[in-house]
């Protein structure tokens, strides 16, 4: 019962994450609720015990949102008008 919840509320999370990441006018703001949305797909997959697959999620989340924000940094974008 409380696993349902706990999930629903996760993907309820996602959902909010993504749909405000896709309307966000800044390019940072956007990558860094790209990373929260990771985060959040890492915490369901550990709700329904699958710690290999968060561990997956986890490190291919940091990774490339390291490589998003570095990218931005060099190309000099900020937001869009």
């Amino acid at each position: 019962m409380y696993e349902t919840i706990i999930a629903i509320t996760i993907v309820l999370l996602m959902m909010g994450t993504a749909v405000t990441a896709l309307y966000a006018r800044d390019l940072f703001i956007s990558i860094i609720l790209f990373g929260g949305f990771s985060f959040f797909a890492v915490l369901l997959y550990l709700s329904l015990r699958s710690p290999d697959v968060a561990f997956t999620e986890a490190v291919i989340g940091i990774v490339s949102t390291t490589f998003m924000i570095s990218a931005l940094k060099k190309t000099g974008r900020g937001c869009s008008r």
